[in-house]
């Protein structure tokens, strides 16, 4: 294992933690914070909280019961948790705990997959591009593009990209790719904050892998229509002039405000959040892995925040994903039971689940296979102690599986971000074990 944790300075270019706020930038930070937004429609608001608000320890999210909380964890290890004397055997211990963290999850079945439609064609910077769609079970049909080197003929390593968050909900795909010249002035902006104006999956795609990136449940194509629900929660708003900024900026408060509904219909309806991003996410390397031009013994996954959220699951029990690289989301239970909660989309929770692994635990499910993890020293989503935490026990399960080599996390300086340096350490990261 190998750690970079010295640099705690803001690194050059990285933005104000005013701008963060205002753009409601975590790729993970529940919509509420948004520009003042209530609580999920609770009377009141709440702040973002100081980076020593957020690492103090004298107080927590839920006052006289949060040391409850946290005695409860402390008290014994997970019990799937490799790291339990009782798991002495990999073999035994991993198809048991991704069977039971499936089970958890219970994800939807969406059947075999879909006929996928190539609506257009065309080269950019380049990269040969494929605009795709398919249909789903639910919803409108998802839309992807594909992105690999121009004029390239054998088959080439496959990524499966997933784009951020960001409470930024009607952009899904075009986050972390460029198809044109110009692109839409918010997403200018928002490569710009989050990943130092570069398409990161176009980057990747240059460097000879076939990228994948679709829009993930409930973003872009895949987004909650203000048509379909019922005139009381639309606020008066309407599906019309959808690329006007001002409507974008609107249309994602809304969203933000719909996630506790979405999240309480979920559970109702027998299921979670990951588990419909994790089917929907299987689907999308099914149609990879179907690729005559991608190599489907070497096909890595990866993305920023809500993006790494998506990687941990997805690398954790597809063993398709033979390489992962976790950025700018990665803590411990205990972590978002004390202190960061808040911060975070209901995107993120599994009942149940950590009664029997630890979060890190999940994106550890795939020892041996390398994975690395990517934080930043004072991402405002984080304590500095829970990312630490989490490094420590992913780096105990990877000793234990005799494979230390395969693990690797590193720390940034600055805030929640995949920029430039850390893109090339993590493009380095997939050369090294996919090529």
């Amino acid at each position: 294992m190998r750690k970079n944790n010295q640099a705690k300075k803001p690194a050059k270019g990285c933005f104000s933690r005013r701008k963060f706020i205002n753009i409601a930038s975590s790729a993970g930070l529940y919509g509420f914070m948004m520009k003042g937004a209530s609580v999920a429609g609770i009377t009141g608001s709440f702040r973002l909280p100081a980076p020593s608000e957020i690492n103090d320890k004298n107080t927590n999210l839920i006052g006289a019961y949060g040391e409850w909380a946290a005695r409860k964890m402390d008290a014994r290890l997970p019990s799937h948790s490799f790291r339990n004397d009782q798991w002495r055997n990999l073999e035994a211990w991993q198809p048991s705990a991704r069977k039971l963290t499936a089970e958890r999850l219970a994800a939807p079945d969406l059947g075999s997959m879909p006929e996928v439609s190539v609506n257009k064609q065309y080269t950019y910077d380049g990269l040969h591009i494929e605009e795709l769609s398919w249909p789903l079970p639910y919803g409108r049909p998802a839309e992807a593009l594909l992105l690999k080197p121009s004029g390239s003929r054998s088959p080439l390593p496959g990524i499966l990209a997933f784009h951020d968050h960001a409470a930024n909900k009607y952009f899904g795909k075009r986050k972390i790719t460029r198809t044109a010249a110009e692109s839409h002035p918010v997403m200018e902006a928002h490569q710009r904050d989050y990943y130092d104006g570069l398409a990161w999956a176009n980057e990747i795609a240059k460097k000879g892998y076939v990228v994948l990136v679709s829009d993930a449940f409930p973003f872009a194509s895949r987004r909650v229509m203000l048509q379909d629900v019922p005139a009381h929660l639309r606020n008066g708003l309407t599906d019309d002039e959808p690329e006007n900024p001002a409507n974008i900026d609107a249309y994602n408060e809304w969203a933000a405000r719909h996630e506790h509904i979405m999240a309480k219909s979920l559970f109702s309806a027998g299921t979670t959040w990951p588990g419909v991003f994790l089917a929907e996410d299987k689907i999308a390397l099914d149609i990879l892995c179907a690729r005559s031009d991608v190599d489907t013994a070497r096909i890595g996954c990866g993305g920023l925040s809500g993006g790494g959220m998506r990687t941990v699951f997805m690398a954790g029990l597809d063993p398709r994903i033979k390489c992962a690289v976790c950025v700018g989301f990665m803590t411990t239970w205990k972590d978002l039971v004390l202190y960061t909660s808040v911060m975070h989309t209901w995107m993120t929770y599994v009942p149940l689940l950590p009664n029997e692994l630890d979060f890190p635990e999940i994106l550890g499910l795939s020892v041996p296979l390398p994975v690395f993890v990517i934080n930043a020293s004072d991402d405002p989503l984080f304590t500095l102690q829970g990312m630490e935490d989490a490094d420590a026990v992913l780096g105990e399960v990877y000793r234990k599986a005799n494979a230390p080599d395969k693990y690797k996390c590193s720390f940034y300086p600055g805030g929640h971000k995949f920029g430039a340096e850390m893109q090339k350490d993590a493009f380095d990261w997939f050369d090294r074990w996919l090529k």
